[in-house]
């Protein structure tokens, strides 16, 4: 079996930082693609950014330049650095990772931006 434990979020004020964690362990052969999506009240959920095996990542718009997707093979890990957070950012940020050829996701954290 595979697990995977999702760390950091918070509240932030506007224009401050966070940075979101998320690691695999468990019986792991391979893992390819990993990425954040996030579900803010009353809306759909959103792949927020991706980052594949090849480290080639991508961006919703409303994130380019703000944030910024990284993954460590060796600790099974992908992280999420977010800077010049606004209000509408605030959502339910999931992870997943293609874990084994499967997609594996975190129980979510909460991001709140708010004065």
């Amino acid at each position: 079996q595979v697990q995977v434990a999702e760390s950091g979020g918070g509240l932030v004020q506007p224009g401050g930082s966070l940075r979101l964690s998320c690691a695999a362990s468990g019986r792991i052969f391979s893992i390819g693609a990993m990425g954040w999506y996030r579900q803010a009240p009353g809306k759909q959920r959103e792949l927020v950014a991706r980052i594949r095996s090849g480290f080639y990542t991508d961006y919703v718009d409303s994130v380019k330049g703000r944030f910024t997707i990284s993954r460590d093979n060796a600790k099974n890990t992908v992280l999420l650095e977010m800077n010049s957070l606004k209000p509408e950012d605030t959502a339910v940020y999931y992870c997943y990772l293609l874990v084994n050829g499967a997609m594996n996701w975190g129980q979510g954290t909460q991001v709140t931006v708010s004065s």
